[in-house]
């Protein structure tokens, strides 16, 4: 018989461990591990971290055999990890309706439950009894059921848990927007029972959804329909957020040890290794113990101050446990983990030491892992004292198992019976490598061969679509359509996955779909409903906004693949030539660089064997639940644009619903220009195709109401196979001869229509319609129509019926033709229509933790939104917070897209703040106008409704990064009743990248004629009172404008404009918050107008944390004026200087606006002594601050911040201890180092708009302040 080697004897003392501390728990039938004696319920992430250590010893027993009982012994570990797995999957089986109705709702009420009964897998506890939803555990399960799959586990048996599975990637895929309870089940850490958004969650669903994509759930013996699938946008949204909270853990939590396990083993779902390391070192610095980590600051769990009688605390409670935390030796494992992925092994011997000083060794020799360590209930004022100095008891479970299986995991490892790649088969643990730079490849199509012919002439060389044949080009809702069929089971009650929008990275693949290829167009070609895509300048930034994602956020193999179709809305007026912009665009996409990306230009044929390619199997005919798609072969000639379908179609009636709803959506275009879709079936395959929809729409819509699903049209194709309109024929007014025709003006009430009794006569109003030929007046008459009459009203116009809702369709297609803009989004308003990304941006703005607010200060008007919400919800709170001014609602939804689509690629401009006023910014935009044109308030928002979509956006990226821009007006004769066009343009190019500067002079040129003609000022152009904003006739010439000075010889205004704007966008230096909460610390609390910011947030809230800046913002914001805001701000960033001085206290509650009003006073005397016209020192009658205090400059000896450093020594000297002098200016030496990088901060900005204005030459006075 043959000797037992060493390694042998080593394996069978942990598997003697293993079965002693583990897997003598597990259940003989469900195969479940309970918690403890104790709780004998089995948790779902307890459970998969338990296994780990019997699924890594079976891999060392195969691995390092060396008779034929281990390989026995292996087989049997296998099987007790597969009979676990299988266990917790039986346990989501029973719960797949819960799966269902959390896929729409994502309530914690319709979650999957975090804890089973051990012998039954039956739940334990209700919905409301338990913090269940936790998206980590969820998440964790699902990675490890991936990890140990690829090491050859067969763990999914059959096609139908293949379905639950996919559908559990679905219920994940959203985590980065989904508030849940965490790791630790509290939520927020006052354990009173809120959700809140988690790192560790988030990180965990990133890893799971990277893990299983594309992965054969049947492993090696497997066929493409056990192949699952994720969708790339959805994984890249998580890591964006993960990206903005590190170091931070959620909004209660600054840091949480919990996220050890997502920035290394098992998940290493962060990508950016210097952000692993500041996370890290945030864990242990402020963590850290002499027993372990604990989990989070103030964490009251088992302390002996906690009240077991009670689940909750109380907000003021939470600083009894600062500094006496239990602390855990498991976070340890995951650091002795850690060390052995990253290749250190002094991290790794320092924790193994540390763990073994503290393991509790039995008398069989067995070390225990226990729960936690806490400090004796007798010596608890000795800890606050001196923490870490008091000698601590174990806790809690003693095997803590999770903590005991990651313990024999790090041992295995460390030992060299296993080496990382064997417990890490998908190879995550390479995510930090950095990847080679993307090269986009980019295939522009054409629409016919007459904009084939036109590209060519401006020497770009393009296919059109029946050029490409055999590949299909598709508009991307088709591809969400497609992937809604993804993981359907009737059987078991699975619809697939919800209707969603499809984002570049998913749409940039190539896709094989019953052996054809496909390409997609980027969403947002796709506008169907909003207007956004009708200005050609704001596609070619989309595109250029899509293209810089693609090149920094890809990560599959294969480069990415955006196809451009350009159609007839891309060309000019008279159809000659492109439009500049977006021929300028393809002309760039040409040069090989665009956007900050590398650009790859060719046909698609070419691209053939460099993309990324997905096979959606799932739709390959054979399949049992699948259907033919019925695409006849001999469409070669058919075009994606071409009017009505893309491809004939031949329903079988035997065949799955879905898949006939796939082939007529697949059959519908995109309208042409002024023309709605209709199909060119056959009438008897509408018929069929109408009467077999039917049934299945009546089923789906019962569901929807079943799983109380908002928005339904959103999710089933309600409109598909709606009839044309006919034409209502209203009078246009682009032809030139209707410029001879009187303007008729309804929008006064002495010209309405009247009946005998004096009352409008509605019926003549609408008549009214055929006579006139203004677009601005048909829109005056339909509103008042829309006003009184309602929709449906039916106007009778050209003795047929015609609605008012039917009228405005047309005309908001006419409008929609000359780009008015103005009268488009009016007429949107009046027509309810929402953006198609409205919910979207809305949670990707939360997700970033930005709070929105809707509609103008103060509140109740102004309302918050702090969670997503359906999109029909929050359309209608946008509309009651705009108070019903449909303009204005239908610009706060503008705006969020936009700042969504900002934030999604320069997060940067976004730090600091927490919360984005919407109504606050829309004001400043407008107000931005009035004083760069010197018009009304009035005639300002009418230019900003006027403004283009990518002007309006360019307007609003210019007020978020902070940079002077100028407003250029045409001064060229334009259309009775239209606007002159405005433009927007950055004054100066100091700090601009090259791109920028690029895109800067290209709309500089666009918009100012090049010829030798004298400056006008803008500020003495009369605007025009019409705000119709119409389209230029041709861009190729640019008579009648002219170079506009943006900048005159004052810098009047410019302070002012800069803390409107900061107030407005809610914008603090860097660090405000923390110092915010050091001199709570000294004082009871911070007054502001009114409004008391008290002392007692410190004993609940830490100075990192989100809640606490958004605590602070949310007193900051009841002040409505944004300049003042910003000057209260600046005087408690003076005030925080305090917080640096040697003092216990500094009295009772401060008064800051108190201090602003005696600077105030100050500086109004001096400006007095100084022989000041009194007019110049007007007060604002609101808060009575001198309106030239708002506008002067921070430095200086008649700077704010002088006189706000004066009134503070004034206010608090009182208090301050003997020989502590604050008098004095910036240039004194007793200011603090934080104070003084603020104050050079503005220096320097003030400095360099000096330099600005002086054309690049400071004065020597300049050179030396």
């Amino acid at each position: 018989m043959r000797s037992r080697s060493n390694s042998g004897v080593k394996l069978d003392n942990y598997a003697r461990i293993v079965q002693q501390t583990i897997l003598r728990y597990q259940n003989p039938v469900t195969g479940l591990l309970p918690a403890s004696k104790e709780q004998p319920d089995a948790w779902v992430r307890d459970n998969v971290y338990s296994i780990i250590s019997v699924w890594a010893l079976s891999l060392a027993y195969r691995k390092n055999a060396d008779r034929d009982e281990d390989k026995a012994k292996a087989y049997e570990l296998e099987q007790s990890v597969v009979k676990l797995m299988r266990g917790l999957l039986q346990c989501i089986m029973r719960q797949l309706d819960k799966v269902e109705r959390f896929k729409y709702s994502k309530s914690t009420m319709d979650c999957l439950h975090a804890k089973y009964n051990t012998c039954t897998c039956a739940t334990v506890v209700g919905d409301t009894e338990w913090g269940h939803l936790q998206m980590d555990a969820t998440s964790l399960f699902l990675l490890f059921l991936a990890q140990m799959t690829a090491s050859g586990l067969h763990i999914v048996y059959t096609q139908d848990e293949v379905d639950v599975v996919q559908n559990l990637m679905f219920y994940i895929e959203s985590a980065y927007k989904v508030a849940d309870f965490g790791m630790w089940e509290r939520g927020d850490k006052t354990n009173q029972g809120i959700p809140e958004l988690n790192a560790s969650s988030i990180g965990m669903a990133k890893a799971a959804l990277e893990a299983l994509d594309e992965l054969n759930l049947f492993g090696a013996k497997g066929g493409p329909s056990s192949v699952v699938h994720a969708l790339p946008d959805d994984i890249q949204h998580c890591q964006s957020i993960l990206n903005s909270m590190l170091p931070r853990a959620s909004t209660s939590k600054e840091v949480d040890a919990g996220v050890l396990a997502i920035i290394s083993y098992p998940a290493f779902a962060v990508e950016d290794m210097e952000l692993v390391n500041i996370t890290k070192e945030e864990i242990i610095s402020k963590l850290q113990g002499r027993y372990g980590c604990c989990r989070f600051l103030r964490d009251g769990h088992k302390t002996p101050k906690e009240d077991p009688s009670r689940l909750y605390y109380e907000s003021a409670e939470l600083k009894l446990f600062e500094n006496i935390e239990c602390e855990w030796p498991l976070f340890w494992t995951y650091l002795i983990l850690d060390g052995i992925f990253i290749n250190s092994p002094e991290q790794v011997q320092e924790y193994r030491e540390a763990l073994d000083g503290i393991l509790i060794k039995q008398k069989d020799g067995i070390r225990l892992m226990p729960e936690l360590y806490s400090v004796p209930p007798d010596r608890v004022d000795e800890e606050y004292v001196n923490p870490h100095s008091v000698e601590r008891i174990p806790m809690g479970k003693c095997p803590l198992r999770w903590g005991q299986s990651l313990y024999i995991l790090g041992n295995l490892l460390a030992e060299g019976f296993l080496a990382p790649g064997e417990i890490d088969p998908l190879n995550r643990r390479f995510s930090t490598i950095p990847k080679p730079d993307v090269v986009v490849q980019v295939s522009i199509v054409a629409e016919n061969d007459e904009i084939k012919t036109l590209l060519l002439k401006n020497g770009i060389e393009v296919e059109t679509v029946a050029d490409i044949h055999p590949i299909r080009v598709q508009p991307s809702r088709v591809l969400s359509h497609i992937y809604a069929r993804l993981g359907r089971n009737r059987r078991l009650g699975l619809t697939g996955r919800p209707y969603r929008r499809i984002g570049v990275l998913g749409t940039s693949k190539l896709y094989i779909i019953r052996n054809t290829i496909f390409t997609f167009t980027p969403q947002f070609i796709d506008h169907q409903q909003f207007y956004l895509a009708l200005d050609n300048r704001m596609i070619v930034e989309m595109l250029r906004t899509d293209l810089s994602y693609l090149s920094s956020r890809w990560r599959m193999t294969g480069r990415p693949t955006v196809t451009f179709p350009v159609s007839q809305t891309m060309l000019t007026e008279d159809h000659t030539d492109l439009d500049p912009a977006v021929l300028a665009t393809l002309k760039k996409l040409q040069d090989g660089y665009y956007g900050g990306a590398r650009i790859q230009t060719g046909k698609l044929s070419e691209f053939l064997t460099t993309s990324c390619f997905a096979h959606l199997s799932f739709l390959d005919s054979g399949k049992p639940r699948s259907s033919s798609m019925g695409w006849s072969e001999d469409e070669e000639e058919e075009s994606f644009f071409s009017e009505g379908t893309v491809h004939d179609i031949h329903i079988d009636d035997d065949s799955d619903d879905l898949a006939q709803y796939l082939d007529q959506l697949l059959a519908t275009a995109v309208p042409q220009k002024g023309m709605r879709a209709e199909g060119r079936a056959t009438g008897l395959s509408r018929f069929k195709a109408v009467a077999s929809k039917t049934r299945e729409m009546v089923s789906l819509v019962n569901k929807a109401r079943e799983l109380h699903i908002h928005d339904v049209h959103m999710y089933l194709p309600t409109k598909l196979f709606r009839s044309p309109q006919p034409s209502l024929n209203l009078k246009d007014s682009s032809g030139p001869e209707n410029s001879q025709c009187p303007e008729l003006v309804v929008t006064s009430e002495s010209n309405l229509p009247r009946g005998a009794d004096g009352s409008i006569d509605y019926t003549a109003l609408a008549q009214l319609l055929k006579d006139t030929h203004s677009l601005q007046d048909q829109a005056d008459i339909l509103y008042i129509l829309f006003k009184d009459k309602g929709m449906e009203w039916d106007t009778q116009l050209h003795d047929k019926d015609s609605t008012v809702r039917e009228l405005l369709m047309e005309l908001y297609e006419k409008a929609g033709d000359l780009r008015c803009w103005g009268l488009i989004r009016m007429i949107s308003g009046m027509l309810r229509k929402k953006v198609e990304e409205l919910d979207w941006a809305c949670s990707d703005l939360l997700a970033h933790q930005k709070h929105l607010t809707v509609g103008l200060p103060p509140e109740p008007r102004e309302k918050t939104i702090t969670a997503p919400m359906p999109p029909d919800q929050l359309a209608k709170l946008i509309e009651q917070a705009s108070e019903n001014n449909i303009t204005i609602s239908i610009l706060t939804q503008e705006i969020m897209v936009y700042l969504a689509m900002n934030i999604r690629t320069q997060p940067g401009l976004f730090s600091e703040m927490f919360r984005l006023r919407i109504g606050l910014i829309i004001q400043v935009m407008a107000t931005e106008l009035a004083q760069s044109l010197s018009c009304s308030g009035e005639e300002a928002t009418e230019s900003l409704m006027s403004l283009s979509p990518s002007e309006l956006k360019n307007l609003l990226h210019h007020i978020l990064s902070g940079k002077e821009f100028g407003v250029q007006k045409s001064v060229c004769s334009v259309e009775i009743g239209a606007s002159p066009a405005i433009s927007i343009h950055e004054v100066g190019h100091v700090g601009a990248t090259k791109s920028e500067r690029a895109g800067i002079s290209k709309l500089k040129s666009d918009m100012k004629l090049t010829i030798p003609s004298p400056s006008i000022d803008i500020e003495h152009i009369e605007p025009t009172a019409r705000a119709e904003m119409h389209r230029l006739q041709s861009m190729e010439s640019f008579d009648g404008f002219i170079s506009v000075a943006a900048v005159q010889d004052s810098r009047q205004g410019q302070w002012l404009r800069r803390r409107r704007l900061d107030g407005a966008l809610n914008r603090v230096p860097v660090g405000f918050y923390q110092k915010v909460w050091n001199i709570l610390q000294k004082c009871h609390g911070l007054s502001i107008e009114g409004f008391v910011l008290p002392s007692s947030t410190t004993r609940e809230m830490t100075p990192g944390e989100i809640k606490f800046a958004v605590h602070v913002e949310t007193v900051l914001n009841r002040v409505p004026q944004p300049e003042y805001r910003q000057l209260l701000v600046e005087a408690i960033l003076v005030l925080t200087m305090l917080g640096d001085v040697e003092i216990n206290s500094i009295g009772s509650i401060i008064h800051v606006e108190k201090i602003v009003h005696i600077a105030n006073d100050m500086f109004y005397q001096d400006q007095k002594a100084l022989n000041a016209d009194e007019n110049i020192l007007e007060r604002d009658p609101s808060t009575g601050i001198c309106c030239l205090l708002y506008d002067t400059a921070p430095s200086g000896r008649f700077g704010t911040m002088t006189y706000l450093t004066k009134a503070v020594a004034a206010y608090v000297q009182d208090f301050l201890p003997s020989g502590t002098i604050l008098t004095g200016s910036p240039s004194d030496h007793n200011w603090p180092h934080s104070l003084w990088i603020w104050h050079d901060e503005l220096s320097r900005r003030e400095r360099e708009d000096e330099k600005n204005r002086r054309g690049g030459v400071l004065s020597e006075e300049q050179k030396k302040e």
